[in-house]
This record gives structure tokens, C-alpha cells and sequence, in this order.
């Protein structure tokens, strides 16, 4: 449940009071009001209706510059509620507010994203080097390269530009760095290419688009539902750091041909992460409030769809003709 704070004008409170009523909120409560004649309200609401209630208020109250929506977690609430109720939260999409927040956070190119990037990389190529499976997992605690992904798939959802944009740009810049500390790596490091885990990286096969793919639904699918996302985001970190680490070690060794397999891998990877992210997102109903931004982001949403999937196919293409010509 969600504790919803309305600061706004003395006469909207009926408009308030209506809106409650009409979606069944728990509780709606009047607090005290303000020299300026602001009203404070309060409105208990459960997750399956926070994003609706936040909709209605927005329609109603955009007009006042100075309104405020104040949205709080419950973590306690006696009496219990009933199982149905409790079924119906866990159920629950997380308001895209709530989403937008999180997203946004996570996908900032800053340099403590850079650092983390840079860590984890040099962590999980002497993992892949050395054939510790330990170290290559613990190098995917620390990548974060969860957030870009995500919030490239909620900016998608919600035609928002910007956050597809920056997403990109932060997601690219992390692969990029990446491969560039790879390479340096594989300059200065003679060691031999006999690693499975390493070798492991440089051969593309069908079943890394499933993986990627379970991999992007699960992450898109926590954050969603609001469930802890930290060892999905390992998964999702699996899927793209390895790949990329392998691609410039190879290079570094001047070894193309398994380059070219581990860059494959990494392409696959990225484009399955992604396309899973937008279809978790299309399916949980993901969307922007007014009905004109609905209908844009409906078309952007189709729009990439297509072209990720023509690229997933372009590059199953590849996979096969590779696995059947060797």
C-alpha cells in the first residue's frame, strides 16, 4: 500500500474526496489547512490502484502550479489485509513515477558508473583468463549494466526521448570501456587462449538469445512488480560483460577470428536484453498518462519492436550460417 499526500487548494477537496471515492481507496482523510488556504489531504491506496488514483489526481490538479503529490511506502498495516487483497498488490505494476525514478537513477553516465565498469571488467577478464567461474560471477555483481537497459526500455515505452537517449549513451559507453580495457589487457598480457570460460565467450549459439532473453524479462519484470532486482541484474550482467571483456582480449591478441564470435555473442546479447525489456514493458501495460502521449509511444513502441526483432533475426541468421559452415 502507498500513502498519497495532496497539497493543494481549499476547493479541491470535494474533487479529491470524488476521486477516492470513485476508486475505493482505503482511507481518505482531511488535514489541516495552511495560512496560504492549501489544503493537505491523505489517501491510503493499494498498489494495484496507486498509478490510477496518481492519474486522476494529475488531471485535476495540473492546472495549480503550486500543487504537490507526495507518494509514501506502507510497510505496516493492522488490521491485516485479507489474502485476495495481498495477491492483488504482489501483482501489482509499479507506478510509472515510481519506474521513471529508478530508471533514471541506475542509467546515469557519471563516473562512478565509469569506475564500476572499469572494476568489473578487469575483474571478470582474469576470471575468464584464469577459468574462474568465482571471480567472473563476482565481477557481475558490481557491472552495472542492468540500469541502462531498463531505462532504454521504459524510455521506449513511454516516448520518452531523452531517456532513451541518455540510456544509450551511458549503456555504449560501458561496453565501449569495456572493450578498450580489454584490449589493453590482452596487449600487455601474454597468456594463452585455452581457457574454457574464456573460449566459452567466443562462440555464439542459439541458446545465448534464450539466455539473454530470460534475462531481460526477469529484469524488466522485478522492476516492475517492484521485487529486488540484484542478482537478476547479475544475469543481465552475464549476458553483455563476458561478451565484451572476450571481444577485446581477443583483439588484443589479435586473434579475429574468436573476436569476431565473442562481438557476435555481445550483439546477440544486447539486442535479446533489449527486445525482452520492451515486451515485459508492452505486456504490463506500461504507459504514458494523457491519451495523445499513449498513441505516440504506442507507435515508437511497435516502431523499435520491429526493428529489434529483424535484427535478433538478421543475427540468428548468422548464428546458423556459422554453426552450419563449421
Amino acid at each position: 500500500m502507498k500513502l498519497i499526500e495532496v497539497i493543494a487548494d481549499e476547493g479541491s477537496v470535494k474533487t479529491v474526496a470524488a476521486i477516492a471515492e470513485k476508486h475505493k481507496v482505503r482511507d481518505f482523510r482531511t488535514g489541516l489547512k495552511d495560512k496560504d488556504d492549501s489544503q493537505l489531504m491523505r489517501l491510503v491506496v493499494t498498489d494495484d490502484k496507486v498509478q490510477e488514483v496518481l492519474d486522476s489526481l494529475q488531471g485535476v490538479l495540473g492546472a495549480q502550479t503550486y500543487a504537490k503529490l507526495l507518494v509514501y511506502p506502507i510497510d505496516i498495516s493492522l488490521p491485516k489485509q485479507t489474502e485476495e487483497q495481498e495477491e492483488k498488490e504482489s501483482k501489482a505494476t509499479q507506478a510509472r513515477e515510481s519506474l521513471y525514478k529508478e530508471v533514471q537513477k541506475n542509467s546515469r553516465l557519471d563516473m562512478n558508473y565509469l569506475v564500476l565498469v572499469l572494476l568489473s571488467t578487469i575483474v571478470a577478464a582474469i576470471g575468464l583468463i584464469e577459468n574462474n567461474v568465482a571471480v567472473v560471477i563476482g565481477a557481475m555483481v558490481i557491472a552495472p549494466l542492468l540500469g541502462p537497459n531498463l531505462a532504454f526500455g521504459l524510455g521506449t515505452a513511454l516516448g520518452d526521448l531523452s531517456l532513451m537517449k541518455n540510456s544509450l549513451k551511458t549503456l555504449f559507453a560501458g561496453v565501449l570501456l569495456a572493450v578498450t580495457i580489454s584490449v589493453i589487457l590482452g596487449i600487455v598480457w601474454p597468456f594463452p587462449v585455452t581457457s574454457p570460460e574464456l573460449l566459452s565467450r567466443t562462440d555464439a549459439g542459439l541458446d545465448s538469445i534464450a539466455l539473454a532473453f530470460a534475462s531481460g524479462a526477469a529484469a524488466a519484470l522485478s522492476m516492475s512488480t517492484g521485487l529486488p532486482s540484484v542478482l537478476v541484474g547479475v544475469m543481465v550482467a552475464v549476458a553483455l560483460l563476458p561478451p565484451a571483456a572476450t571481444f577485446g582480449l581477443m583483439l588484443g591478441h589479435a586473434r579475429i577470428d574468436l573476436a569476431s564470435g565473442a562481438a557476435l555473442l555481445l550483439a546477440v546479447n544486447i539486442v535479446s536484453v533489449n527486445l525482452a525489456c520492451k515486451l515485459v514493458f508492452l505486456i504490463k501495460g506500461v504507459q504514458p498518462r494523457t491519451w495523445w502521449e499513449k498513441e505516440k509511444a504506442k507507435k515508437a513502441m511497435r516502431s523499435y519492436i520491429l526493428v529489434w526483432v529483424v535484427t535478433l533475426l538478421l543475427l540468428g541468421l548468422v548464428i546458423y550460417v556459422r554453426t552450419f559452415s563449421l
